[in-house]
């Protein structure tokens, strides 16, 4: 079993979308001995956000790109090769203004890729980058799940979206939230790391054609 890890906060192990994303790991490698597991934190190994030259080199042939577009698409094809060697992804991204830090976007820029990750056709888009499973480890200060600020949460409508769009569409949202209010705060990391909230076993391949349970 491969598992892409990537996480998304600057606060190091003080963050609770880091906290979550490491246990959810934890409790997956347990599940399946012998997982590999490849950790990019985008913090300490930012993919740099899209300019003239990255765009250019996308969409160069690979014969013809100068030196500066190879350099340039080195980190798009890296990120997409880690993604497509994986089987999970757990993408930790804490909500910050309502939306995902933008080191996350970044990495979704670079593995969002027509003619690679998704295609165009003449019945609409087509994801490319099948057969995952994606855990989203989501932390927030307030409670966004339900109640008067669900609206406000543009991470997991957005991180749904373009995960589907890229062919990933089974994804399960663990939401560590509350972390900011106080009667909430010791028990928020304890409860989203329930054994319910997550499967953990992959059903062999001939079996369910790579369906997940618990």
């Amino acid at each position: 079993m491969q598992i892409l890890q990537i996480l998304s906060s600057p606060r190091g192990a003080a963050s609770y979308s880091n906290q979550l994303a490491n246990g959810l790991v934890e409790k997956l490698v347990a599940a399946n001995p012998g997982s590999q597991v490849t950790v990019r934190d985008l913090t300490n190994q930012p993919f740099p956000h899209l300019e003239e030259v990255h765009l250019q080199s996308f969409f160069t042939p690979a014969e013809g790109r100068s030196p500066e577009q190879q350099a340039a698409v080195r980190h798009s094809d890296e990120a997409i090769a880690e993604l497509m060697a994986a089987d999970i992804v757990v993408v930790g991204a804490p909500l910050y203004n309502f939306g995902i830090a933008s080191t996350l976007k970044a990495w979704i820029d670079h593995i969002a890729r027509a003619g690679i990750t998704f295609r165009y056709t003449a019945a609409g888009p087509e994801g490319l980058v099948k057969g995952k499973k994606v855990y989203v480890a989501m932390s927030s200060g307030g409670v966004y799940s339900a109640g008067p600020m669900a609206a406000y949460d543009f991470v997991v409508p957005y991180l749904k979206s373009v995960f589907a769009f890229v062919g990933m569409t089974d994804v399960t949202v663990v939401r560590v939230e509350g972390t900011s209010i106080p009667e909430l705060q010791a028990a928020a990391l304890p409860k989203a790391l329930r054994p319910a909230t997550y499967p953990c076993k992959k059903v062999d391949q001939e079996d369910a054609k790579g369906i997940w349970r618990a």
